[in-house]
C-alpha cells in the first residue's frame, strides 16, 4: 500500500499524527486559547509531522523501521559471569558416579 510515496506503517503514523493534531486543535480551541495561537501551533505541528514522516520513510524504507526497532532490543554483547575453568567442566551423570 502506498500513498504519495509513503509506504506501509508510515501511512498509519501519518494518519494517526494528523488525527492527534486535529484533536489537540479542538481541545485548545474549546479551552479558549486564542484562535491564531491555535492555528499557528497546529500548522507548525502538522509541518513537523509531515517532514518527520517523509524523512523516516526515505531513511528506513518499507521494513527498515521495524528492523531498527528490533536491533535496539537485541543485546550488543553476551556476557558470561562464570569463571573460565567452570565453563569447561563436564558435569557427570548420576549413573556414572557410582
Amino acid at each position: 500500500m502506498e500513498f504519495k510515496g509513503l509506504k506501509s506503517q508510515y501511512l498509519f503514523i501519518f494518519c494517526g499524527g494528523l488525527l492527534a493534531v486535529f484533536v489537540v486543535f479542538i481541545v485548545l480551541f474549546m479551552a479558549g486559547v486564542n484562535q491564531w495561537i491555535c492555528i499557528g501551533f497546529i500548522v507548525s505541528a502538522s509541518l513537523l509531522l509531515v517532514w518527520q514522516t517523509f524523512r523516516l520513510n526515505a531513511r528506513y524504507g518499507t521494513h527498515g523501521l521495524m528492523k531498527a526497532a528490533a536491533r535496539k532490543r537485541h543485546p550488543r554483547f553476551i556476557i558470561s559471569r562464570k569463571a573460565i575453568p567452570r565453563l569447561f567442566n563436564y558435569k557427570r551423570r548420576k549413573e556414572e558416579r557410582t
